[in-house]
């Protein structure tokens, strides 16, 4: 995958954005020496990067995140250290964020930074499988609904539609016509259609830009 020096990971709750986030950074790492996975969903303490702490630091990528995350403490903070994605012209960064009006607020404090620079991609995490982006007009729903409060537009789409581990190859299939159809409203390419990696070998070439992605703890 080609990546830009900052990519942004957004997409409704419980699209899996934290799951590709972990995953993007690791491939990040293979192709730039210095990488970075910031965490500023500050809003969901379920999923959270900082639950692949030990992997993503053993695999050499660095990790910013809240001291609050995986804490009972609410408090809707962000590190300073997170600016270091914006000042560190060097530094190729992963932005996991939360898809709700919180979450878009705290990426819309890097967003002039971001845009200045033109050098990242921003890219909707959706999840046809889940109620609140069931059907197509859902999906642009949130997806502008997370452009107005952020102050930044996305710039790609990545299907990752699943059941979970319940999913089958047929219901991977059975997603890229909404997929599809949300690029063909929203004028963005498809980035990619998300794979567990049990499953990348059964498609035999049937969907294009499969990604593999491996399950992390916590991280469904």
């Amino acid at each position: 995958m080609d990546f830009k020096r900052i990519t942004v990971i957004s997409g409704h709750y419980g699209s899996g954005k934290t799951h590709i986030a972990v995953n993007l950074a690791i491939d990040l790492k293979r192709h730039h020496e210095k990488t970075a996975l910031a965490d500023i969903d500050i809003v969901n303490p379920y999923f959270r990067s900082l639950d692949s702490k030990e992997y993503l630091e053993s695999n050499g990528v660095r990790l910013i995140c809240s001291e609050y995350a995986n804490s009972n403490v609410d408090i809707p903070a962000l590190p300073q250290e997170i600016y270091s994605v914006t000042d560190d012209s060097e530094l190729f960064s992963i932005l996991d964020v939360g898809g709700d009006e919180r979450g878009a607020l705290a990426l819309g404090r890097l967003a002039p930074a971001i845009a200045e620079e033109n050098n990242f991609d921003m890219l909707y995490v959706v999840n046809f499988y889940r109620p609140l982006t069931a059907d197509v007009d859902l999906a642009i729903e949130v997806m502008r609904e997370i452009e107005a409060v952020a102050k930044i537009k996305f710039t790609a789409i990545v299907n990752n539609s699943n059941l979970g581990v319940l999913t089958t190859k047929e219901d991977v299939i059975a997603s890229v016509e909404s997929a599809e159809e949300l690029a063909r409203l929203s004028g963005l390419p498809i980035k990619m259609t998300t794979v567990s990696e049990s499953l990348v070998n059964s498609f035999n070439g049937e969907i294009d830009n499969i990604f593999p992605l491996k399950l992390q703890k916590k991280i469904v």
